[in-house]
This record gives structure tokens, C-alpha cells and sequence, in this order.
């Protein structure tokens, strides 16, 4: 006995009946979309997850046509007829159903329906906090529908691969401890040990390490992660990773295996070829050149360095950046001196909101002289400096900021997309991928410690093996990211296998060896028992998706996902908790705590996948 494909209450699916099904008498099941009256004719358009079709109810069959009348949208009815060809004329080149209707011999209600908090379509204007309150409704709307669905084709593409590699799908534990990978760790508190808790995993990373030193080899999981921190259009408080490790194999496996992952899911979800290999570049010339390590390479507007324009300036912001060993970059905006002078102090504004202290601009006058406040204070030779270094032309704009160099590259790196973007430069057809390799091992904090860039599983590039801790500030990891459009789609690097590297990356981050042993014993003991080596990345599903189904933001490609404030309207989450099960895990709830009064958590590393 074999299960039906469209399950025991009907034979078809509404979607999927064609001319060739002509004179075949079908049962279909599923809401009503539409239902239209016209004098002694019902016409009902009935809606399941294949599509739509139209199902017409005429005096012919009174019982049917009674009951058509009845029903009303998103009515859950089921209905028996015969698919007849449409008349000349008559066809609808809207629907893939357009050439056929089915005439109904019976209308049966499954479930009557209240009226829908909105209509069941796309494109409809409402709120997304109304969307997500009622979100069972909201993905009845055909795209949503079919975002799951392209979801669902994406795993399985990615699976195919991964089996195909001989890769074994484990599953790790949900509820672990604590370790530090850069966000705040949600906490689960136990019942049965008062005053311990679990915390619910931001990532597998040591598991699956832990995997290779268990002979497994070549693991995977599409997994569900969880990270306690501020949330933005591409991040969740649970989001869903591809996990991927493997033992005896260097970043060159990995990003190999990346590409063939990337290829075939575009090729299979979107029928686009991409070319492989993708280009790569070091960190730091995606810093230097685009102010971001993650830039978005589908249109030009390259940073430019005026530090040695204004190597002898007398111009204070900028000499005083230079002295303290910061930087001068800039960028051109080609016909930027179409902007008013009101929309530059917009975006002078719009820098003061990321926390710079200001935005410098100019506009190249068609003599090669410099609109610009700041212009009065410049020399001869630093204006045509400045309009020689940043490629302007006349009719261009130049922004410039001056400040320590890694903020400024990134605050003129973020005003370059913002540029684009509001001024239509981006290509939105374009596909551009970029590996991002050789990334910095360290990064120095406010307080002068060293935290890493991804995490302290890292292993150094070889050149620094040796000395890394005599030259953090120059030191590399064997660490890569896979870069699209400006998004970061996965991170991952080449794993410390060594017990004692692993000890001198903890000494250095300032970790003791008590503290090691006390946060990391499990890690360690297991890299003493012959640790292969090994290497590994993650992709952040929900951003992959997001990407292939052209949405700007991961909610739309979440069944149910919170706000930005973390909340769920559908569920109410999160929500009070009874006081008899608080004393059962020992615990006293503070409503209303301040923020003042928060524990302040761990440092994000700025990483969306958790590799």
C-alpha cells in the first residue's frame, strides 16, 4: 500500500490539472480563494499548496451549487467534478490552470472560516507586525508558500552534495555549556542541579571538532543555533546553519567543496551557471580597497588613501588624524554634484549617526577647483591631489573622512554602498562572489586586550606559527569567508589540532590554564587522544535563502520568526513564567530590569555563521 501524493481526501492537487486531464471526474481539496456569484452560476477559485484552479458550480448539480453559495474565502471545502477544456476565449494566461475548469457534482465543507485579518495575496500592504501576529495566514500567500518550498529544495540540494562527498549528518546536543564565541549565550536553568545551567549552542564548533577526533571524518548538519544578541534584517536570535567539518583536508577542500555547494544549489534552485573558482582576496586589501570584509563587488567605487595628499597639510582634522597615525580616505560619487547642498549635510548626518565625528565633501568644479567647505583651507597642490587620488572627474562628488585608520575605511566603506544604493548603481541581476582569506588572527579591544577575529579554535597561517604572540597586530589566521553581494554567507578556517597551540592561543587571550581547564577541559583532553587535523565552514541558511529568493530581509524566509525586538506577536513570546516552576529551578524573575543593570555579556565577533 503506497501513500497518495495528494493525500487520502483528494486525487489531484488544485495546481497541477491540465488540458490532458480533460473528462477525468477529480477530488480536490483546499481553500477557497475567490468565490464569485453571476445569476444562477457560482464560480469558485479553489487554492492549495500546487496552485490554483477554477471550479464553476451550475444549476446542473443544485446540491453543489447550493453549497458553493455558501461557502466564503479561505473556506476549507472539497469538492468532486469533472476538468473540462475552457472555452475560446475564456482562457486565463494568469494561472498555470488557465486552460481548464473543473465542473463541481459536489461541494463539501471541510472548515468554515472567519474573515482573514488581511486578503491572501501578494503584495499586499499591512505591517509586518500584523503579518507575523496572524503568520499562519500570512504564509497561505502564494509567494511565502513558495519561499518555503525553494527553502526546503535548497536543503535537499545541499544534502545531495554533501552525501555525495561521503559527509555523515550527526546530530549535537541542544542543551551544552557556555563557551565563548563572541554573542550572549541563551540560558536553559536546570531542575535537577539548582544553581547550574545549560546554554542553548551559538554554534556546534566544539562538537564537531570533537567529531574528528572521533574518526567520523567528514561531518555535516543543518542545525539550529542560537545567539543572545541585537538584532538587525539579517539576524535572529535562532537562526539555521550548514555545518560542515573534515578531517585531513586543508582550506583548499573546504573551499572547493564551497563552490561545488554554491554552484550546483544556484544551478538547481535558480537555473543560473555561476563560474568556479571564485575570485578571492586577502582582508587586507578589502579593507584598503573597499572598506569592508565583505565587499559588495557589483559596482566600482574603489577607497582611496590621501594620506600622502595631505602629508604637510595645515588643515587641522586632517593633520591631527595623520599624527596620530590614522588615515584619510575617500570616495567618488560620479555625478554627485547633482546633490543639493541639504542632501550632503544629510549624509554628514548619516556619518554623525554611526558615530563619526563628521564626513568631509567636495564637488570637482569643471576649472578641476573644489566646491567644498573646506576647500578655503586646502593649498593648490592638495586639490588637485585630492581629485588625482580619488579618480574624480568634473561633475563628481568626493566624501572623505580622517580618524583611525580601521574605522574610517569602514565608515567610508558603508557610505560607499549606502551611495549606491540610494543613487540606483547596483546591478541587481549580478551574482559576485568573493573568498575574503588571510583575515587577522587578533583584534585589539578598547581596553588594549586581544580578542580573535573569529574564534580561538583558529589555527595561525604558518608564518605565524611561531611568533604570533610577538606580533598580534600582524598576525593572520587560516581563516576564509565566502562573500556574496556584499553579505557574508558562511566563515570558516583551518582548526587548531594541537593541544599545546591551543593552550599558547588561550595564554594569549589572556585564559588561564585554571580557567582553560575549568571552560575548555573537554576540548583539551580531546585533542590530547590523536586529533587529526582538520577544517571546517558554516553558511547561514537563512541568508542563503533570503539571497536566492531576492528578499532583503531573513524574516521573510522563516516560518515564524521574531521581531526585531526578539519577540514573536504569533506566540506572545517571550512570556511570563509561573512562579511555582520558577522555585522549582530556584530562580526569581526582575521585571523591568534596566539596562543599566544588565550584565553586559561577551564581545560579538561580528560572525553570522558561527565557523
Amino acid at each position: 500500500m503506497s501513500i497518495s501524493p495528494f493525500g487520502a481526501l483528494r486525487t489531484h492537487g488544485a495546481g497541477t490539472l491540465r488540458a490532458e486531464h480533460d473528462g477525468q471526474t477529480v477530488t480536490l481539496a483546499g481553500w477557497v480563494d475567490t468565490r464569485r456569484d453571476h445569476g444562477g452560476v457560482a464560480f469558485l477559485d479553489l487554492r492549495d499548496r500546487s496552485g490554483v484552479v477554477q471550479v464553476v458550480a451550475d444549476p446542473e448539480a443544485s446540491e453543489a451549487l447550493e453549497a458553493a453559495h455558501r461557502v466564503r474565502n479561505e473556506w476549507v471545502i472539497r469538492i468532486t467534478g469533472t476538468v473540462r477544456t475552457r472555452p475560446e476565449g475564456m482562457r486565463n494566461d494568469k494561472l498555470d490552470t488557465g486552460d481548464v475548469e473543473v465542473a463541481a457534482q459536489s461541494v463539501e465543507v471541510l472548515s468554515a472560516s472567519e474573515t482573514p485579518p488581511f486578503p491572501i495575496e501578494d503584495g499586499v500592504d499591512i505591517s509586518e507586525e500584523h503579518r507575523l501576529r496572524h503568520r499562519y495566514v500570512d504564509l497561505r500567500r502564494p509567494e511565502m508558500l513558495k519561499i518555503l518550498q525553494m527553502r526546503a529544495r535548497t536543503n535537499s540540494v545541499m544534502r545531495r552534495v554533501m552525501e555525495a562527498h561521503g559527509f555523515i549528518e550527526v546530530e549535537t546536543p541542544m542543551l551544552t555549556r557556555a563557551t565563548p564565541e563572541g554573542a550572549r549565550d541563551f540560558l536553559v536553568p536546570s531542575r535537577l542541579q539548582l544553581g547550574r545551567t545549560y546554554a542553548l549552542p551559538q554554534s556546534p564548533q566544539l562538537f564537531k571538532q570533537l567529531l574528528q577526533v572521533s574518526g567520523v571524518e567528514r561531518y555535516y548538519q543543518i542545525v539550529r543555533c542560537f545567539r543572545d544578541e541585537d538584532l538587525r534584517a539579517d539576524r535572529q536570535p535562532e537562526f539555521t546553519q550548514l555545518d560542515i567539518e573534515l578531517s585531513f583536508g586543508d582550506q583548499e577542500d573546504v573551499v572547493a567543496l564551497t563552490e561545488e555547494l554554491v554552484v550546483t544549489t544556484w544551478r538547481d534552485i535558480l537555473d543560473v551557471e555561476l563560474e568556479a573558482p571564485f575570485p578571492r582576496m586577502t582582508y587586507a586589501e578589502a579593507m584598503r580597497r573597499y572598506g569592508s570584509d565583505k565587499p559588495d563587488l557589483r559596482f566600482g567605487m574603489e577607497l582611496a588613501d590621501l594620506g600622502e595628499v595631505f602629508a604637510d597639510t595645515e588643515v587641522g582634522i586632517f593633520k591631527g588624524a595623520l599624527e596620530a597615525g590614522g588615515s584619510i580616505v575617500a570616495v567618488t560619487l560620479a555625478q554627485g554634484g547633482e546633490l543639493t547642498r541639504r542632501e550632503f549635510d544629510e549624509w554628514v548626518d548619516w556619518a554623525k549617526g554611526r558615530g563619526a565625528k563628521g564626513l568631509a565633501w567636495a564637488v570637482v568644479e569643471e576649472d578641476g577647483s573644489l566646491r567644498s567647505p573646506l576647500a578655503k583651507f586646502m593649498s593648490a597642490a592638495e586639490v588637485a591631489g585630492v581629485v588625482e587620488a580619488a579618480g574624480a572627474s568634473p561633475g563628481d562628488a568626493i566624501f572623505f573622512g580622517a580618524g583611525p585608520t580601521h574605522g574610517t575605511r569602514e565608515l567610508i566603506g558603508a557610505l560607499r554602498g549606502a551611495l549606491a544604493k540610494a543613487r540606483g548603481l547596483i546591478d541587481e541581476s549580478r551574482w559576485e562572489f568573493l573568498w575574503i582569506v588571510d583575515a587577522p588572527m587578533f583584534e585589539q579591544t578598547d581596553d588594549g586586550s586581544w580578542t580573535p577575529v573569529h574564534h580561538p579554535f583558529t589555527a595561525p597561517s604558518d608564518e605565524w606559527r611561531d611568533s604570533f604572540e610577538d606580533h598580534p597586530h600582524e598576525a593572520t589566521a587560516k581563516a576564509y569567508d565566502l562573500v556574496l553581494n556584499g553579505f557574508e554567507l558562511g566563515g570558516g578556517s583551518v582548526r587548531i589540532h594541537d593541544r599545546s597551540m591551543q593552550q599558547r592561543v588561550f595564554s594569549f587571550l589572556g585564559i588561564s590554564e585554571e580557567e582553560a581547564t575549568a571552560k575548555f577541559d573537554f576540548l583539551l583532553r580531546g585533542l590530547s587522544y590523536g586529533a587529526p587535523p582538520h577544517a571546517g565552514i558554516a553558511f547561514g541558511m537563512d541568508r542563503i535563502v533570503m539571497l536566492l529568493a531576492g528578499r532583503s530581509s531573513i524574516r521573510d524566509v522563516i516560518a515564524f520568526p521574531k521581531t526585531q525586538s526578539g519577540s514573536d506577536p504569533m506566540t506572545d513570546a517571550p512570556a511570563p513564567y509561573e512562579e511555582t516552576g520558577l522555585r522549582d529551578l530556584g530562580l526569581r524573575l526582575r521585571p523591568g530590569i534596566g539596562d543599566d543593570e544588565r550584565t553586559s555579556g561577551g564581545k560579538s565577533e561580528g560572525k553570522t555563521s558561527g565557523a
